[in-house]
């Protein structure tokens, strides 16, 4: 492997282990970590800290998953963009700073998809923001996100590993929305309705 390549899939990993949610966290006074749902993401700190905290984290680990794919694609095209990608997802996910602990990768996977599947990009927001609206709880429309990205990349003629690595990164986020998926079945999800009584 390709020196670049060990040292952008490096500096991708390590990119997606800034924690944005924590650090906006503190200069709202709230630790994500330890209130309301405990997930350091946008959606906790839209609840907990309110609209603009959540605004904030969402386009910072957004940007973690778009700005080093781009980084990719002009040294070495798609295939170091998409482990780079992986890679930030991952990094998110389990941050080897805060002992594997992360967020659930859904903005950081999000902001990849802008980068490798603009045309899927767009659909998946819509997809994402018509969930939302309808069943008022976020991580349904994660949730539909995931299903639908590699399905689009795939209806989209996306060659067979792009859709693989898609539906990697999208599974593990599935997998993260573990807790989400469980209180869904038992109907005790909260709703993204505002900020939450602290």
């Amino acid at each position: 492997m390709p020196v670049a390549w060990v040292l952008l899939i490096l500096g991708s990993y390590l990119l997606g282990t800034f924690p944005t949610a924590i650090v906006v966290g503190r200069r709202k006074g709230v630790d994500p970590t330890k209130e309301g749902s405990g997930n350091p993401g946008a959606t906790n700190m839209y609840r907990t800290a309110g609209k603009s905290a959540g605004a904030i984290v969402l386009v910072g680990d957004m940007l973690k998953g778009l700005i080093i794919p781009i980084v990719g694609l002009a040294v070495d095209g798609r295939p170091l963009a998409m482990a780079c990608w992986a890679a930030a997802v991952v990094g998110h996910i389990f941050p080897v700073f805060r002992g594997f602990r992360g967020g659930k990768g859904m903005a950081t996977a999000g902001g990849g998809v802008i980068p490798m599947f603009w045309y899927v990009a767009l659909i998946g927001i819509s997809v994402f923001a018509a969930t939302v609206k309808v069943t008022k709880r976020g991580s349904l429309g994660s949730l539909a996100a995931c299903a639908a990205v590699p399905l689009l990349a795939a209806a989209f003629g996306r060659p067979g590993w792009e859709v693989g690595v898609a539906a990697g990164i999208f599974g593990l986020c599935t997998v993260r929305h573990w807790s989400n998926i469980k209180r869904l079945i038992t109907g005790r999800e909260a709703a993204v309705v505002g900020r939450a009584p602290r």
